[in-house]
Order: structure tokens, then C-alpha cells, then sequence
């Protein structure tokens, strides 16, 4: 006879802690095999041009560096100045915007739109040395940041593979479902027994699992974070997340560009089409009017767009602390006609705003493109691991079959119903997950269908 050990009563107890997830585990891990192999493909593309945009600010101050600093002077040069030189050696298009230099040594830019040869949606953006105004070179310009050539190909690389609109639905598709992959990970993992999580000493398949599981939990918040915010400025799913905030009165407000002044009336607060950055005032007094109401640097001057229009000057730091005050200054008067303080902004658009340079790797600088860089290879490898473990699945010679259907037959009706209103609700409002999700569900009915029915009639055929 044998005594058994003192930790068998904890032993015993755990088919019944396993049972309480037998009815669901299969079902969610059908749907993670399923998204996995699917999708797989999109995210590993999205994953390899996260990683290069997240190397990319660095290089761009390694490739641009002539045109981006210059020598600390004595002296800036007013503003007006700047721009004049500007104007001087590119007269053409317009002054969409100015951004004086920010810091010591860094060169101002002034922002040309309606330049022939240049993308409509992006400016020329002409360097010039603050303490001499000297012009250091133009280059495309485009987005709030501010990315220069090489920064914009690889964000449009990232955010559209160079397809427009229609390549878009890529990368909605993948934020879309990367959080789906990332929670039924998470409940597969912590479903396991502590025993089948191990990676050390193990071979095969399961020290492929112990990775692939591993690896996604230490890094499943971050994946999340980068599904939530990606959607935000995604096609559909965007669309749909800013009319909830706009019923919720969580909507970014806006600036009245109005001559003369006004409440904040949601007029637009875009670049200029007349180019008259001389107009009124003049910049340098714009400036200091801006100055006077604690707008300190980096700051952008949007000139008038009409007669009837007020310059802008807005904050665009995007790192932290976040600065992003704006003001309306009069072209006649040099008055402050209206003020915009992100401390006055709805809690859902200062989460919306960090939450989105969070995601492009500006709010924390370096260390949050480290950040970046690290999930972008954490999720090669996750994929890499998850095909590797389909094809150890199928004993190294072919990819191994999925796993079984029928698993939600197996799920208690007060948890099957809830779940599947909830699931039709997100595919509603997350348009990129709940087509794919019925086609899924559709194609493996069908191919359920038609091996139910190949096997009733190789049974017949026994029979006879």
C-alpha cells in the first residue's frame, strides 16, 4: 500500500476547475486557429511595417539633418524675415502654415501648399536658418507631425501599402482582429494546466506552444492597446467610434477661425488658401499675441484662409507633457479672439489624442519607438511560432487540420446566447470583424455540411 501525498486533495480538485472551461475552451480556440491562420498574414504585414516605422524617426534625423538643424546664432530672426527668405527663393503656391524653430539649433519651416509636383494632401516644407536666413532645402512634408519623405513612405507603407483608401481595409482589418487573437490567447493560456505552460525541457510542439503562449501574455497588453487605437482613425470602425463620442459630447472641439471672435463654433481651423502670411498684423505679431497667452514652443501660425478669417496659432507637441493649446489672433486688431486649452478637452478626446501618439511612437519619444519596435517583434515571432506549431500539428510532413467543429454545441445556453448578441453587436460596430467572422462561420458550416453528408454516404456504400 501507498500513502498518497499531501497535495493530492489539490490534485483531485483540478478536473473539476478544468471542467468549468470544457465547454467553451474548444470553441475559443477553434476561433483563435481559425483568426490565426486567416488573418495571420495582415498582421504579420502590419507587424513588419510597424517595426520599420518605428525606426523611422531616427533615421529621418539621420537622412535629413542638413535641412533639419544648423548652427546655434546669436540671434533669431523675426519671423517675417524667415518667411520672406522663404518666399524669396520658392515663390510658388501658397503659406499654408509656419512652424518657427523649436529649439536651439533647429531649422524653421514654412509650409507651401499648391506647389506643382507635390502631393495635394502634403506641403513643401522650406528650411531656413533662424539666426541667418538662409535657406537650407525643401523637402514633402506631410501629416501633423511633420514626417519628411522617408517618414511618409514608410507610415503610408504601414497604414495602406501604398493602395489609397482600399488598402486601408488592411490595416483595419488587422487592428480589428488582433485583440480577438490577443483575448482568446489569453484565454487559452491561463485555461492550461501551470504543468503545459512550461518551456523549459520541452521539445517539439509543445516547447513551440510554451513560446508562442508565453510570449503573447507577456505582451498581450500592448497588443490590445495597439487594436484599440489603431481603430480609432481606421475607415469604418473609426467612423462609427467617433459618432458614439460625438453623442457622448466626448467630440475633439474646435477653434472659431472667425474674424472678430465667437464661441467655438466647430469652423475649421485648416491651413490657408490665400498664402498671406504678411496679412494684417503680421506674423511677428501673431506671434507675440500667441506668446502673451502662454503658447510657448513648438507652435505652429496658420494665416487666414479669407478675409474674413482669423490666424491661428496652435501648440503641436505631441510628446509629453502634451501641448496643444490653441488661439485665434484678428488680422486687423492683433487680438486674441478665441482661446482653445487641451486641459478644457473631453476626457475621451485627451484618451483618443495619447492614445494615438502612443501608437505612432511620439508621446514618449525614443523609448516609446523602442516600445514599438519590441511588440512589432514580438508578433513576428507569435505568428512564425503559430504556423510553425499548425505544420507540428500535422507530425512535420503537412499543416495539421483544425480543431474539431462542434464545440458550441457543448456551451450552456446562458453563455452561448450572451456571447453571440455580443459578438453580433461588435460585428456591427467593428464592420472588419463581423464580415470576416460570418464568412468564417459560413465556409465551416458548409465544409461541416458537406463531410457530414461524405461520410453518410460512405456509410451506405458499407453497408451495401
Amino acid at each position: 500500500m501507498t500513502t498518497a501525498p499531501p497535495s493530492a486533495p489539490a490534485e483531485a480538485a483540478r478536473p473539476a476547475a478544468r471542467g468549468r472551461w470544457a465547454p467553451l475552451r474548444p470553441l475559443v480556440l477553434r476561433l483563435h486557429f481559425y483568426a490565426g491562420v486567416l488573418v495571420a498574414p495582415f498582421l504579420l504585414l502590419a507587424a513588419v511595417t510597424g517595426l520599420l516605422y518605428a525606426g523611422s524617426f531616427q533615421a529621418e534625423k539621420l537622412l535629413y539633418g542638413h535641412e533639419m538643424t544648423v548652427a546655434v546664432g546669436e540671434r533669431e530672426l523675426p519671423v517675417s524675415a524667415q518667411v520672406a527668405a522663404a518666399r524669396e527663393d520658392h515663390p510658388e503656391g501658397t503659406v499654408s502654415a509656419v512652424r518657427p524653430s523649436a529649439e536651439p539649433g533647429a531649422t524653421t519651416r514654412v509650409l507651401l501648399s499648391g506647389v506643382e509636383g507635390v502631393d495635394p494632401d502634403h506641403t513643401l516644407a522650406v528650411f531656413v536658418d533662424p539666426y541667418t536666413g538662409e535657406v537650407r532645402g525643401a523637402l514633402e512634408q506631410y501629416g501633423s507631425t511633420g514626417a519628411l519623405p522617408l517618414r511618409t513612405w514608410i507610415d503610408q507603407l504601414h497604414a495602406n501599402l501604398h493602395l489609397g483608401e482600399t488598402g486601408r481595409l488592411y490595416s483595419e482589418l488587422a487592428a480589428s482582429w488582433l485583440w480577438v487573437i490577443t483575448a482568446g490567447g489569453l484565454v487559452l493560456w491561463f485555461s492550461r494546466r501551470r504543468a503545459l505552460r512550461t518551456v523549459r525541457g520541452t521539445g517539439g510542439r509543445r516547447r513551440t506552444l510554451g513560446l508562442h503562449g508565453s510570449v503573447g501574455v507577456w505582451t498581450a497588453a500592448g497588443f490590445l492597446f495597439l487594436s484599440a487605437t489603431g481603430l480609432t482613425w481606421s475607415t469604418y470602425a473609426g467612423a462609427n467610434i467617433d459618432e458614439l463620442r460625438t453623442s457622448l459630447r466626448q467630440a475633439t472641439p474646435s477653434l472659431s477661425a472667425t474674424a472678430g471672435g465667437g464661441e467655438h463654433s466647430g469652423h475649421g481651423t485648416g491651413a490657408g488658401t490665400t498664402g498671406g502670411a504678411g496679412h494684417g498684423v503680421g506674423l511677428d505679431q501673431v506671434l507675440a499675441a500667441a506668446r502673451a497667452k502662454g503658447l510657448d514652443d513648438p507652435v505652429e501660425i496658420v494665416p487666414p484662409a479669407d478675409a474674413d478669417s482669423a490666424y491661428v496659432v496652435r501648440q503641436i507637441q505631441r510628446s509629453w507633457p502634451t501641448r496643444q493649446d490653441a488661439v485665434a489672433v484678428d488680422p486687423a486688431t492683433g487680438r486674441v479672439t478665441d482661446e482653445l486649452r487641451f486641459a478644457d478637452h473631453p476626457v475621451l478626446a485627451k484618451l483618443t489624442r495619447w492614445g494615438i501618439d502612443l501608437h505612432t511612437g511620439v508621446l514618449f519619444g525614443i523609448v516609446n519607438q523602442i516600445a514599438l519596435a519590441l511588440l512589432a517583434v514580438a508578433l513576428i515571432l507569435l505568428i512564425v511560432w503559430g504556423y510553425r506549431m499548425w505544420w507540428q500539428r500535422g507530425r512535420g510532413s503537412a499543416f495539421g487540420r483544425p480543431v474539431p467543429r462542434g464545440a458550441w454545441a457543448e456551451v450552456p445556453p446562458y453563455i452561448l446566447v450572451p456571447a453571440l448578441a455580443a459578438v453580433a453587436v461588435l460585428g456591427w460596430f467593428v464592420p472588419l470583424l463581423g464580415i470576416p467572422l460570418a464568412v468564417f462561420l459560413a465556409v465551416d458550416v458548409a465544409l461541416g455540411e458537406i463531410a457530414y453528408r461524405r461520410r453518410g454516404r460512405e456509410g451506405v456504400g458499407g453497408v451495401k
